[in-house]
């Protein structure tokens, strides 16, 4: 689920609802979300998801119009359910990676960092707007800030500007600045 929940930048109840009706396994892989207003959008799936997904209705065989995500008596999971899964899991990680137990991690987390990641790759905000269901491109912004990584690939984009002490041309030309003073 936690794999689903990245790829797909999924709201945790489209998560929890998914049925495998919806999901696409054939290439290309995708999934049929139902947000807010049961407003429907297509996500696209990586090999690594499908593959996963697959072993487990291998291990849990589901009706296709069944929910996919279940607990251990094979009654849907809640919400509950996976952020108490989600807390043994970064308790388990963060033995080995310490900073993880300061962290708050919610199944939420996980879109946000698809958000971010998506910003960070330089695909257009409206993809983004379209991948995550958002009505409003004001709500997609708020991931669109900028990292240190972004902020240098635009900074090495630019270039470094010319060290040149010879003024430019059009500073020589006395009727373009004329013209430019009378602005």
């Amino acid at each position: 689920m936690l794999s689903f929940l990245y790829n797909s930048g999924a709201r945790i109840q489209e998560a929890l609802d998914l049925c495998p009706s919806a999901i696409r396994f054939e290439a290309p892989s995708c999934v049929k979300l139902f947000g807010k207003g049961r407003k429907e959008r297509i996500c696209p799936l990586w090999p690594e998801t499908i593959t996963l997904l697959k072993k487990l209705l291998e291990r849990q065989p589901r009706a296709d119009n069944e929910r996919l995500f279940v607990n251990r008596y094979g009654d849907p999971l809640g919400a509950s359910g996976v952020r108490y899964k989600l807390a043994a899991y970064v308790e388990a990680a963060a033995k080995t990676t310490p900073s993880l137990g300061s962290k708050t991690v919610t199944p939420h987390s996980f879109r946000h960092a698809t958000a971010v990641h998506l910003v960070s790759a330089g695909v257009d905000i409206t993809v983004i707007r379209s991948w995550l269901g958002h009505v409003s491109l004001d709500t997609t912004n708020h991931y669109a800030q900028a990292d240190l990584t972004a902020k240098r690939r635009a900074l090495e984009k630019v270039g470094i500007p010319s060290a040149s002490t010879k003024p430019s041309p059009w500073k020589k030309d006395a009727s373009v600045l004329a013209w430019l003073d009378a602005l």
